[in-house]
């Protein structure tokens, strides 16, 4: 995420100041003054020295990259972060500058930093996802009734309605953003371990200082230091993945459903968007195919996560250090993604009339189905289906809508009269419960405090 070049294309820039090095840099430095203020609740250190040290702990002093470059020795950023809070907490205090960082070890820093980077990166995911879930659900409400084909393995199969397929979206995103809230709310944790995970630079006051350190934070209390049990992170990337995964659902779809020969929707128009450099006349679908390719980046990072807890001992050798990166960005594309479908569902123009006459396309083949279905209760199923199916074969070697290689059919006149017939090929009427299916996901949505 480093070349300024594409990483706007993909990550608004609300998300990459969330997991910026800068951003980082401060959580590392809100862990150090928590640590600093929980120690003096502890009586370990003087309240004075604590907030000498809060009173330093501002981004604003340091440089992310001069930190970054000097970490190279120490393989982690924190011990020149340490050394550079110290050498600017005896300007104010010497007695303070030998608090700084008293029992701490560096992936403490580093996990809890990891841990407030994403709480604040998680927010403005949800909030993009509560507006996707709006979204959808209008989708559902105002075309509940608006009819467009069912394609299986990209084939028309069955009438259906654009609101069930917009429920559909709204399902999975419901489903993702309630384990998004789940990691936002409780997966979350502190991490105060020191160098083994015993605290024992601390002594007996390790626990109190850990609770006093989560506390001071508003994260969670971990039932002992989870330097080698990387679960947290890995449940961030699992839960990054099934959101993107229902992204890349949506997109695809539209994606899909916006290509000229269909152009059932259109993404949200916009000067200079979509354009191509040498074909003027088209408009692409590109906040979904950005949202795409952030899909498919999320996929591959939540396994890097994945991969990261298998953990050598007390302390990994590189499955720690390779989490840092790809959690950023999968946080970042992940952001970005929901903010490209937010912006798509949310302008998503639908074109009804366009539905329909795709629907039609087929002649009437689509209700081939309940034809046999009506004619089975006269016929007897294997017969019926024989002769429906006749019917297709002869309809697509001369070119005839269905109606009228059934009304020629001797044997389907004896039991199926034109009306009949007519009411069996009529999508609107063979649409089974996909009205209740809808407005099961919009209650859904409503359970959710929407």
């Amino acid at each position: 995420m480093d070349g300024e070049l594409f990483r706007p294309i993909f990550v608004p820039e609300t998300f990459r100041n969330a997991v910026s090095g800068r951003a980082w840099l401060q959580a590392m430095l809100d862990a150090e003054a928590a640590l600093a203020l929980a120690e003096a609740r502890a009586g370990l250190i003087p309240l004075e020295a604590a907030e000498a040290i809060a009173s330093c702990c501002d981004a604003g002093l340091f440089d992310p990259e001069e930190i970054g470059r000097k970490g190279l020795g120490a393989g982690n950023p924190v011990p020149p972060l340490v050394r550079a809070l110290t050498e600017a907490v005896s300007g104010l205090s010497e007695e303070a500058s030998r608090h700084v960082h008293k029992g701490a070890t560096s992936q403490d820093i580093t996990d809890t930093a990891a841990m407030l980077v994403c709480r604040r990166a998680l927010d403005l995911i949800l909030a993009e996802t509560d507006g996707i879930a709006a979204a959808c659900a209008r989708l559902a409400d105002e075309h509940r009734g608006t009819l467009v084909a069912g394609r299986t393995l990209l084939q028309q199969a069955l009438p259906t309605t654009f609101g069930l397929k917009a429920a559909v979206w709204l399902v999975s995103v419901l489903e993702a953003r309630r384990k998004l809230r789940v990691v936002r709310a409780s997966g979350l944790a502190a991490q105060l371990g020191g160098a083994a995970g015993t605290l024992a630079s601390l002594g007996p006051d390790g626990p109190r200082v850990l609770e006093e350190f989560a506390r001071e934070l508003d994260l969670a209390e971990p039932v002992l230091p989870w330097h080698t049990d990387r679960s947290r992170i890995a449940e961030v990337g699992g839960a990054l993945a099934l959101l993107v995964g229902a992204l890349g659902k949506i997109s695809l779809d539209v994606i899909l459903m916006a290509q000229t020969e269909i152009g059932e929707v259109a993404e949200p128009a916009a000067a200079g968007r979509g354009g191509s450099s040498t074909l003027p006349h088209k408009r692409n679908p590109v906040l979904s195919v950005t949202a795409a390719a952030s899909v498919s980046r999320v996929r591959d990072l939540s396994h890097t996560l994945q991969a990261a807890m298998v953990g050598e001992h007390e302390r990994a050798a590189g499955a720690w250090h390779a989490e840092w990166e790809a959690l950023s960005d999968a946080l970042a594309l992940a952001g970005g993604a929901a903010a490209a479908v937010r912006e798509v569902t949310g302008g998503l123009e639908v074109h009804p009339e366009r539905m329909r006459e795709n629907l039609d396309r087929t002649g009437g083949m689509l209700l081939a189905e309940n034809v046999t279905t009506v004619a089975a209760g006269r016929l007897g199923r294997l017969k019926a289906h024989d002769l429906v199916e006749a019917a297709c074969q002869r309809a697509l070697r001369g070119g005839k809508p269905l109606r009228e290689e059934l009304l020629e059919d001797a044997e389907i006149n004896t039991v199926l009269s034109a009306e009949e017939i007519d009411v069996a090929l009529d999508p609107a009427r063979y649409l089974g419960s996909a009205g209740e299916f809808v407005e099961r996901a919009l209650n859904l949505y409503r359970e959710e405090g929407f």
